[in-house]
């Protein structure tokens, strides 16, 4: 059936994605317009409570991280039908992967309901089926094929020693070559101490208080320093991976990684390099990946304590008479030490919670308590920043005339709007009020289990789970702050 010439009134949903790899396409707001014009044109009804529209760019390979899409096959699949038609801009953005594409509209149309690309008419009877298979496999092709030559170029561009990856510390990119900057002392001293016995966590320490950052602008910790001794961009040469990525893992003995002389200055020496390389080695031999305790060990407040510096997990690091210690002080990241042994803060939680339980006098800040658990509700973070992704799409379907002055004028107007009205919402801290008695019941309740001795430590954390979102250990001051749901 040939849907350009539809004579009877239909429902129709929409589904609005704006593709990963093509930032030069129409904006969310433009496709809707297309599809809005379409559906006027062949008298069909657009169910406005049946636009799904994914924020932010989302690949069409997959459907598994598209929410707005898996809301609509949902809905796709309930009886009767929720309406006829699904409209779409492209058969690409439904589905790129064209197992998926062809498995689903089978199913769609075991419920009646048709996929339509608004800019991709197809003719009637079997050869439009025949046509639609050719744009699913052409889509479908166009993934594969970018990925490849992107491979290829990549590999070329290394093979000529030219730089396929961001510059790492030590190095600024400039005329497509790395050029040494301020931080290249860093690098060498990082080599120099390491060989002459430094640890990894010393060195973090030490060069994040001389002012090196890492590339985000965070302090290094001991895998950064890891990953810069591993590094043979610092001897001049370049790395690349036959599977396409820059190395940029730390599987460093992976055999598909081919390295090629670059055309850049060298900051280390090879000999320096080399000796670096057989230290490591003989480190990673003699202390094993899978030696430390908190791989293996459960504990009954595992992941639920935090230290009071920087905010980070405690971990076991003692296998012999467990102990905890700050993931990041473990690191080099965190100048404080949170060591203290799991019995001891066993006991002193079980304390805190029967005093809690008796008494209900609740040691926490609600206001904080209440605001942490709104953040979790709602990312205002990512809503602003997704409307400000919107406001550059509107300037591009304006610069290319898809959209008028006047459209764009009222299409920023509201954005702008959304934008100043999440960051009112993101500063409010509302404050809800807490029962303290049903706390307490819900207190001992978890005492109960904690206190059993039949009960597995994983038990044990999934009760206080279900009571403590987190738990604050102050060193100095030897306390334990608990922070409810």
């Amino acid at each position: 059936m040939n849907f350009n010439e539809v004579t009877t009134l239909k429902t129709a949903a929409a589904y609005i994605r704006v593709s990963t790899d093509d930032q030069l396409e129409y904006s969310p707001d433009s496709q809707l317009k297309v599809i809005r014009d379409y559906a006027e044109k062949n008298d069909i009804a657009l169910l406005e409570d049946c636009i799904f529209m994914e924020d932010g760019g989302k690949s069409g390979k997959s459907m598994a991280k598209r929410e707005k899409f898996l809301e609509l096959i949902a809905l796709s699949k309930k009886k009767p039908k929720p309406f006829d038609i699904i409209l779409v801009w492209k058969f690409s953005r439904f589905a790129r992967n064209q197992e998926e594409a062809i498995t689903l509209k089978s199913m769609l149309k075991r419920n009646g309901i048709d996929v339509i690309s608004i800019s991709e008419p197809l003719p009637e009877g079997p050869f439009g089926d025949l046509v639609e298979r050719i744009i699913e496999w052409t889509d479908s092709y166009y993934l594969v094929n970018l990925s490849q030559e992107v491979k290829r170029g990549m590999k070329e561009r290394a093979g000529r020693g030219e730089p396929v990856a961001p510059p790492p510390i030590g190095y600024d990119s400039k005329d497509n070559q790395y050029i040494p900057n301020a931080d290249a002392e860093f690098v060498k001293g990082i080599f120099n101490d390491y060989l002459n016995g430094l640890g990894l966590r010393a060195i973090a320490v030490k060069y994040g208080d001389l002012g090196m950052r890492t590339k985000r602008g965070n302090l290094p910790d001991n895998r950064c320093i890891e990953y810069m001794l591993r590094n043979p961009v610092y001897t001049g040469k370049i790395r690349w991976s036959l599977d396409g990525r820059a190395a940029s893992t730390r599987h460093y003995d992976n055999p598909n990684i081919m390295i090629f002389e670059g055309k850049h200055q060298p900051i280390i020496s090879e000999e320096t390099f080399n000796r670096v390389q057989t230290k490591l080695d003989e480190q990673k031999r003699l202390y094993g990946k899978y030696q430390r305790c908190e791989q293996r060990i459960d504990w009954m407040l595992k992941g639920l304590i935090r230290c009071s510096e920087c905010g980070s997990t405690l971990i076991a690091i003692n296998t012999k008479s467990p102990s905890l210690q700050c993931h990041s002080y473990a690191r080099g990241t965190c100048k404080v030490s949170h060591s203290i042994t799991v019995k001891k803060a066993t006991e002193e939680i079980i304390s805190y919670l029967e005093n809690a339980a008796i008494t209900g006098n609740f040691n926490l800040s609600q206001s904080e308590t209440t605001q942490l658990s709104n953040d979790k509700e709602t990312d205002y973070k990512r809503l602003i920043e997704n409307e400000k992704i919107k406001l550059n799409r509107i300037k591009l379907a304006y610069q290319n005339g898809i959209d008028t002055l006047e459209e764009y004028k009222s299409n920023k107007a509201k954005i702008l709007e959304n934008i100043s009205k999440f960051e009112k919402q993101q500063a409010k801290k509302p404050k809800k009020q807490i029962s303290k008695d049903a706390y307490c019941d819900k207190i001992f309740k978890v005492l109960k289990v904690v206190l059993d001795k039949s009960q597995t430590e994983k038990a044990k954390n999934q009760a206080l789970r279900s009571i403590i979102k987190k738990i604050i250990f102050n060193k100095p001051q030897n306390s334990f702050e608990v922070y409810f749901y």
